[in-house]
């Protein structure tokens, strides 16, 4: 991406959240972040409509503002609940990722975090094709194990231990990625079955293992 598409990206998505708050004035634009040879460039582009001060997205610049929340928003969300990175280097992170994540990858991401609806600050993430597709899912295709409902079933996609020798112990007990697990009971132990194994783990433990699970079709 040139650094000249880097910079559309960016003032779109300003002018998407300024609208968010319910203004559409330049003023609102700090010309430090936002120069006015930006605004020029996207009105050149058709991607914006100026006059009397107020700036709004044209339809083109819509999509294209759309796309770059949304993978914000999502790349937020990724890093604060699934890598439990601090929130400041989060969302620098976050403004990287939404100039480079395809298409594709977005909605990998989008479904591994059960297409949620609103980023760590309660923000809405515009819904992309795959969440209308899975519309019909009430369960979120990766899920904590503690938070899996009981009954589920699924492949083990990541684990986040926060000390090492847990993950030494649950490698011991056959529970690493890819593993097939079953959800039995959540307390006061969680209890799961690994092959034939049943196993009891400590519920905190079970906070850092993430499951895809079976989707539930309605």
């Amino acid at each position: 991406m040139s650094m000249e598409e880097r910079h559309l990206e960016e003032l779109l998505e300003k002018l998407w959240v300024l609208r968010e708050a319910g203004t559409f004035e330049e003023s609102a634009l700090d010309p430090r972040e936002f120069p006015g040879s930006w605004l020029a460039e996207a009105e050149a582009h058709s991607l914006i409509r100026r006059q009397e001060g107020r700036a709004e997205l044209t339809d083109s610049g819509e999509a294209m503002a759309e796309g770059v929340v949304r993978r914000h928003r999502l790349a937020e969300l990724l890093f604060s609940q699934v890598l439990e990175v601090p929130e400041s280097d989060g969302e620098a992170q976050a403004c990287e990722f939404e100039h480079v994540l395809s298409p594709a990858v977005t909605d990998r991401i989008c479904a591994f975090l059960g297409h949620p609806v609103a980023c760590p600050h309660g923000k809405p993430i515009p819904p992309g094709k795959c969440c209308r597709d899975f519309r019909s899912r009430v369960q979120p295709l990766v899920s904590r194990l503690s938070r899996a409902p009981v009954g589920a079933e699924g492949v083990v996609v990541m684990i986040s231990p926060k000390y090492h020798s847990r993950l030494d112990r649950l490698q011991s007990l056959g529970i690493t990625p890819g593993a097939r697990l079953r959800l039995h009971q959540k307390k006061p132990a969680v209890v799961v079955q690994v092959d034939e194994t049943t196993v009891a783990l400590d519920p905190t433990i079970a906070e850092e293992i993430f499951l895809r699970i079976e989707p539930i079709e309605y």
